[in-house]
């Protein structure tokens, strides 16, 4: 549901006009897969990178594979991204994935929200999934909603802390009703407040005063929670059906509210010229430039490096100096990605995710002005479990075999 959750965040900020299915059933399919074999086979196999607005905030997205063959654009994407969002189905629960994907989050202390999708599917117990997230993975995870309905009656969410009931209107559910909350399960969200309240306070002094003061104000909560997030103590549990449009404007909602911002990640580089020293980057675009080169590409118009800025800003038409080789590499071409779509720039600021073109170097490579000798340290490469023997049956073809096999080490490290 990676992929659909996407499409529908890339509708709801007005990036993509109309909604696409998956598999492509409609003859176009969803933004982010834009290779013909994802379309035909329904899943995702590269990653892809794009960004949007939402509340005045601007936010990169890279949606990525979930098969384990492709774990390693889920581990690039998490060595340069501030926060995630675990994806998982309400009916299948914690899967064997989820762990590999939990344990490449803390490898790299990733914040993270947890959106329990497929509510509307016959099966769906996401309270289940919570309490899996507990057992099975060892998280913190505090439910900020409950489910109106289940399976076929799944109606929308009633959000703990504004305690509303969410309804999604509209031919695409664009439309966020809040209303009162039925009745019948006034009871049922009000413990559910006292447990969610219960489990924030523990990180917040002043939500433990204000609770017993009775002054509980959104701001507060929102306020505790987003510390406990960021300082990887808590996880955030939301509900909804990407498929059936419900829920996603509340997760993009809790990712401007409790996921960091750039300035509030701790990112450190290793100093070359002083005995592999650590420094502490900073997200200021008045330092000097740290970039971190993490996914390349072999297109059309040659490699395609995507870059994450952590500090300074990247320039068309400046130098640039890889810290690997020493070398000074001339920016021609910046763009901004939107799945397989580009947009010329002209810079690009620390938080940013952007890409150039014709640029020689490998996954992992630091791009820095040349100040400061500085390294980023490279994503986690696993071993491999699996090696061939693959021999070509005359001269040309072996040129022709090493040159592919280089092209896909370079594409991915595995």
């Amino acid at each position: 549901g990676k992929t659909t959750l996407t499409e529908r965040i890339l509708f709801y900020t007005e990036k993509i006009r109309s909604m696409h299915d998956v598999r492509g059933k409609d003859g176009v399919g969803a933004k982010m897969d834009s290779m013909d074999l994802e379309r035909e086979r329904g899943i995702t196999i590269a990653s892809a990178a794009t960004h949007c607005v939402w509340a005045d905030h601007r936010i990169s997205i890279i949606d990525t594979p979930g098969h384990v063959d492709f774990t390693i654009e889920v581990e690039r994407s998490l060595r340069v991204l501030d926060g995630a969002v675990l994806v998982l189905c309400a009916v299948a629960g914690v899967q064997s994935q989820s762990y590999t994907v939990d344990r490449q989050m803390r490898r790299y202390s990733v914040p993270r929200l947890a959106f329990i999708n497929k509510c509307d599917r016959t099966g769906a117990n996401p309270l289940r999934v919570r309490d899996q997230l507990r057992e099975d993975l060892g998280l913190n995870p505090v439910l900020l909603q409950l489910p109106m309905g289940l399976e076929d009656q799944f109606e929308g969410v009633i959000d703990l802390i504004l305690m509303k009931a969410l309804r999604f209107t509209g031919p695409h559910g664009e439309r966020v009703e809040a209303g009162e909350i039925p009745p019948e399960l006034r009871p049922r969200a009000e413990a559910a407040r006292e447990e969610m309240l219960d489990a924030v306070s523990m990180f917040s002094d002043e939500l433990t005063e204000a609770i017993l003061d009775e002054r509980v104000s959104v701001a507060l909560v929102r306020q505790a929670i987003r510390r406990a997030t960021v300082e990887l103590k808590l996880l955030p549990v939301l509900l909804g059906s990407a498929y059936k449009n419900k829920g996603v404007q509340p997760l993009l909602d809790a990712v401007v509210h409790y996921l960091p911002d750039p300035r509030e990640v701790v990112n450190e580089a290793i100093d070359l010229a002083d005995e592999g020293r650590r420094v502490t980057l900073h997200s200021d675009a008045q330092l000097p430039l740290v970039a971190l080169a993490f996914k390349l590409e072999d297109g059309r118009y040659g490699q395609l490096t995507y870059l994450r800025v952590y500090q300074g800003v990247l320039e068309r038409d400046t130098t640039v100096i890889n810290a690997r080789t020493g070398k000074r590499q001339r920016i021609g071409r910046l763009v901004r990605m939107h799945a397989d779509e580009m947009e010329e720039i002209d810079r690009g600021g620390p938080g940013e995710i952007v890409a150039m073109f014709g640029i020689d170097c490998n996954s992992g490579d630091t791009f820095t002005g040349g100040s400061r000798q500085l390294a980023m340290t490279a994503m986690h490469v696993p071993d491999p479990v699996i090696s061939l023997s693959v021999k070509a049956t005359d001269t040309e073809a072996e040129n022709r075999l090493s040159k592919a096999l280089r092209r896909f080490a370079k594409e991915d490290p595995t």
